[in-house]
């Protein structure tokens, strides 16, 4: 991990999610309130104006600064969330992960998670494409990148069928049904966005 490519990894998921703003708000006002999209851009232009700084620090460093950054930006159910899980990849990962490193990081930090926001996969939240992220980044073997590429947006779309038994959506029992989540939505654009990078 140098820092080049750590800089195009920071850089890549924060223009995602910024670039996806609008989506991820019109998401979030057919089920949430509305401000997802908002919510995450704020926070990740506030990672993006820091993006050489953070690119200087050590990897574990940089991933804390993240988790803080959100934590203190994005406000809302989200923040505290893509917090705790940027806080923990942080604290779990070592410099120069393996994908072994990266396979148990993720882990724990999917159940810090479900701590945080006492939750767990099947409930039509983030966790919905962070789990079947976990597991595939788990099975290693060939064309591993496009394999979690593919499952992180196949797991979002999965969310569409769901009730939603968590978050605000949950509010709207039967009529959460139909619509993808939009926290699986910005976790699977950032899954997609870091494999881009790293199959680049």
């Amino acid at each position: 991990m140098d820092q080049a490519l750590q800089k195009r990894l920071i850089e890549a998921i924060a223009t995602t999610v910024i670039d996806h703003a609008d989506e991820l708000t019109n998401l979030d006002q057919a089920i949430g309130d509305g401000d997802h999209g908002l919510n995450m851009m704020r926070g990740f232009k506030d990672v993006m104006a820091d993006a050489d700084d953070l690119a200087t620090r050590p990897l574990p460093d940089a991933l804390r600064a993240i988790g803080t950054k959100l934590v203190m930006k994005v406000g809302g159910a989200s923040g505290p969330l893509y917090g705790t899980l940027f806080l923990t990849l942080g604290k779990e990962l070592p410099a120069a992960p393996s994908q072994a490193d990266a396979t148990r990081a993720l882990a724990a930090a999917i159940a810090a998670v479900m701590a945080r926001g006492k939750s767990e996969p099947g409930q039509k939240t983030m966790l919905d494409v962070l789990a079947p992220t976990q597991a595939e980044l788990a099975a290693g073997g060939d064309d591993l990148l496009a394999r979690l590429k593919s499952r992180a947006a196949a797991s979002a779309e999965a969310t569409v069928p769901m009730r939603a038994i968590r978050g605000r959506a949950s509010f709207l029992g039967e009529r959460s049904i139909g619509h993808m989540d939009p926290g699986a939505r910005s976790s699977s654009l950032m899954i997609e966005a870091v494999c881009d990078v790293l199959g680049g």
